[in-house]
């Protein structure tokens, strides 16, 4: 009887005894002590694979059996992990492999909203489910030209649109559960509208009033909201990405049936935290779903410059994380993956990585202008491609949408944003004394003497004052 470290290295069905010949056992006593050899250095080398010898074999000679071992590829259980040899000297990725196959992009319907018959679609909308999605993408469509106008107009300072990516961040939100932990870049308040933000919660945010949770310490777009579980956005790319692939791990600590989404671009991939992210949450097996919106441009870099490999899917695989590439202008798509990467997050407690392809076509953010570093021609080819448009196109085709409701809803929701920007702007600022409170609960003597010297400043120079701010 083998020892078992033999049993693993020779995987022989040994049925009958007399069945061996002598040189077969001859070679059997050379693995052993070969083994045992390797056992003794501390490794097990699994140097020879043979195919089952039964009765009914003929007997082969020493010579063939180990000329058939000689032809398996040899392995090694380095700490690394188990790895074949291979006499060739090759290197592999980019120009060297051309033909290896590019990722491909999963999808569900066709650039003009039509159901392509050969999809695969396991997680379908109903009705409701639809006309919910698309009137929240319609929302936030309506959203983002008024606000973005407003900002021009100098009522706050900053704003960001989502303009051609509504798909790829209301049809994710729809495939969360509204206890997943969301932990966004800038350009996700499209998951905040579908969970139940409202225009009043938005526009405060965007005037930093005292109605505001942050108090007015953040920038415009910055929003968080803890009944939602959206933490509230940082401005330094992918520092929520570590802290997401954390979150997530404690979920499964507590055997929570919830996970973490992680938004971000594919410039926030060049980031390291990326990187300590993905790997972080793939050997610690925490549910986290990254989702990247690879929008083709971080900020004005296009992804030409940003990677040379096949975007960021390719990367998932590298780190042991299952990833896909879908369309991000497809809502159904994104619905589809995002449910189907969230279930199997929580069934083999593993972060998941998302691709979705789309295309930023407005600016950056009010602080850009997108037209000197793109062409016209360009933008306009895809704002044709508009994500809504697509979907609404669908809804049609299934008898779930017309124009009357389509006139309806936009001009409704243009009307609500308007008053809840006019009710926004009324509200005081917060005090100057906010500044030194939500830091601790007891205000230490530290904080106490800056919050009088900074009174005291005030007493002397009003004028330095913000209009409609308070002292405290």
């Amino acid at each position: 009887m083998l020892r078992p470290s033999v049993q693993l290295m020779w995987p022989l069905t040994m049925q009958c005894n007399k069945a061996l010949s002598a040189p077969s056992l001859s070679f059997i006593r050379t693995i052993v002590e070969l083994a045992s050899s390797c056992q003794h250095q501390g490794r097990l080398v699994r140097q020879f694979h043979h195919s089952p010898v039964t009765s009914n074999q003929p007997h082969a000679t020493e010579a063939s059996e180990s000329s058939t071992a000689a032809r398996q590829p040899e392995t090694m259980d380095f700490p690394g992990g188990t790895v074949p040899f291979t006499s060739s000297l090759e290197f592999i990725g980019s120009h060297l492999t051309p033909s290896s196959p590019r990722i491909p992009c999963y999808r569900t319907l066709d650039g003009t909203g039509k159901h392509l018959p050969d999809a695969a679609v396991p997680h379908d909308l109903d009705q409701q489910m639809a006309t919910d999605l698309y009137t929240a993408m319609a929302k936030l469509q309506v959203m983002d030209t008024i606000c973005y106008d407003a900002q021009r107009q100098g009522r706050y300072s900053f704003y960001m649109t989502c303009a051609g990516e509504e798909a790829t961040v209301v049809g994710s939100a729809a495939g969360l559960d509204p206890r997943d932990m969301v932990f966004s870049q800038y350009r996700e308040h499209g998951v905040l509208l579908w969970r139940g933000y409202s225009f009043d919660e938005f526009a405060n945010q965007l005037y930093g009033n005292k109605l505001e949770p942050g108090q007015g310490r953040q920038m415009p777009i910055h929003y968080g909201s803890k009944e939602l579980n959206y933490q509230t956005v940082s401005s330094p790319l992918a520092t929520q990405l570590p802290h997401a692939a954390g979150a997530a791990y404690a979920m499964k600590l507590d055997q929570a049936d919830t996970v973490a989404a992680a938004y971000f671009g594919e410039g926030a991939a060049s980031e390291g935290d990326f990187h300590a992210a993905v790997n972080f949450a793939a050997t610690l097996g925490a549910p986290c779903l990254f989702i990247c919106r690879n929008n083709g441009y971080a900020i004005s870099t296009p992804a030409s410059e940003q990677y040379a490999g096949d975007g960021i899917a390719c990367r998932g695989p590298a780190y042991g994380v299952p990833s896909i590439r879908v369309d991000g202008g497809d809502a159904r798509a994104m619905y589809c993956v995002t449910r189907a990467a969230r279930a199997l997050a929580l069934r083999d407690e593993c972060p998941v990585l998302i691709e979705a392809m789309s295309y930023r076509s407005g600016h950056h953010s009010t602080s850009d202008d997108s037209s000197r570093y793109r062409t016209r021609e360009e933008m306009g080819a895809w704002r044709a491609r508009d994500p809504v448009v697509r979907f609404r196109n669908w809804l049609v085709q299934n008898s779930w949408w017309d124009q009357e409701r389509e006139q309806e809803l936009r001009q409704n929701t243009r009307q609500e944003i308007i008053k809840a920007l006019e009710r926004a702007s009324k509200v005081d600022k917060p005090p100057v004394s906010a500044l030194y409170t939500d830091v601790y609960a007891d205000m230490p003597w530290h904080l106490k003497e800056q919050l009088r010297e900074t009174l005291d400043i005030i007493q002397k120079h009003p004028h330095l004052l913000p209009p409609g701010m308070p002292a405290e």
